[in-house]
Parts: C-alpha cells; structure tokens; sequence
C-alpha cells in the first residue's frame, strides 16, 4: 500500500469510494450536495489516498483547527477493510501533523461502527463526547479523539 497526495484525477474515484461507503456504512451520515468540495475542506493541510495495486482504496484529510490539526473525511473502501489501510492512513497524518508541529485530534459520530473501533486500536485516546440530537428518534454522541502521546513525539 502506498499513501500519496490526492491529485485531481483521484476526486471522482474518491467520491465513487465515498458513495459506496455510504451506501454501505452509513458515512457520511448525510450525503453532502457536493461531495467533491466536502472532500476537500477549505482549511485543508493536506489530502491523501491509499492506493493498493493500482487504485484508489482509502482517504483522508489533515485539516488546521486554530493552532491544532483534525484528522477527517477518513474513509477505506469496505472491499478492503480490515487490512491495515485506515490505520496507515491514521499514522500519515500522526506524522504530517507532527512534522507542523501541531497536536493532532479527531471526532467522530458514535454509530457504533469500525470507525470507533478502529481509533480504540490504533492507541487514540477518547478525551470527550458530546450529546447530539438529529431530531426523532435518532441520538447520538461526538466523541473526540486525541492521537497517541507515544505516536506524537517520533
């Protein structure tokens, strides 16, 4: 697996993935009216795409929070889960956000999905979680994220 810069030729793949984990997931919870700009906040330091044998199979985006870096719009494709490739993902952005000089954070929705799971193993630490209300019978909570201390110093 090999993690690069995304190049605009990426985005509509990028955006296909982002439909089918959807689709499949439940992420993101509501589908954005112009996904190829979601991926692509404008407080980005940097987006990057997992590529394994030749395609496009994960996403992330390292983005400036005051003096802070947030992980986001992380995704893998579900053909593929559970090989590492989020993790690496993960471990890029420790790395950038390391090399700014910036703490590194995160949030997700808690829909009990891997994404949790997957920050819980890789060593993320929970520093909090927020009460959220969509309105009926939907409730959930946002819970932050602060990457490992041991990742964070290499």
């Amino acid at each position: 697996m090999l993690i690069r810069e995304r190049c605009g030729a990426d985005l509509v793949v990028c955006v296909e993935l982002l439909r089918s984990v959807h689709e499949l997931a439940g992420y993101p919870i509501n589908w954005p009216a112009d996904p190829g700009q979601w991926l692509t906040p404008e407080a980005a330091l940097g987006c990057w795409v997992a590529v394994d044998g030749g395609r496009v199979v994960g996403h992330v985006v390292l983005t400036a929070v005051g003096e802070r870096a947030e992980v986001e719009r992380l995704f893998v494709d579900p053909g593929v889960a559970r090989r590492g490739i989020g993790r690496g993902l993960l471990e890029h952005c420790v790395v950038t956000a390391a090399g700014l000089g910036r703490e590194l954070s995160l949030e997700v929705v808690d829909n009990r999905g891997p994404a949790v799971q997957l920050y819980r193993r890789a060593g993320w630490v929970e520093t909090g979680r927020t009460a959220i209300d969509w309105g009926g019978e939907y409730a959930s909570e946002l819970i932050r994220f602060a990457a490992p201390a041991d990742l964070t110093r290499e």
